[in-house]
């Protein structure tokens, strides 16, 4: 599916999306990998929420977003509470949903100037 966009000058933001893919500002990307308004995070090593450690999200935080938007790809999934409980404590808001949706709504909090990340799962 393509999405069609707002102006979103030099930033990252999702141009569309599809079975094992995502575009990012019109690049295809059949890996996951984590994406803020700003910089783009390549490779991110994990393929399943099974595998999600708060260690997978060390690269992220130094970017210090107010929320986290965790795309678990074609199904929701939920991630073991206690990672989802380290972000809540350490105040960064975390949302987990099917990778379309998280695509959708992190566009529209860019739009929004919102510092957000999103955790894309392919």
């Amino acid at each position: 599916m393509k999405l069609h966009l707002a102006n979103f000058a030099h930033q990252y933001i999702f141009s569309g999306y599809g079975d094992g893919y995502v575009l990012i500002n019109q690049a295809r990307y059949e890996k996951s990998l984590i994406v803020l308004p700003d910089h783009l995070i390549e490779d991110w090593p994990i393929s399943s929420v099974s595998q999600l450690e708060t260690r997978h999200f060390e690269s992220l935080l130094s970017h210090k977003p107010e929320i986290i938007i965790l795309g678990t790809g074609a199904k929701h999934q939920f991630p073991d509470q206690s990672l989802l409980s380290q972000f809540i404590k350490s105040g960064i808001g975390i949302e987990v949903m099917d990778t379309q949706a998280c695509c959708r709504t992190y566009n529209i909090l860019v739009e929004e100037g919102r510092r957000v990340a999103a955790a894309i799962l392919i």
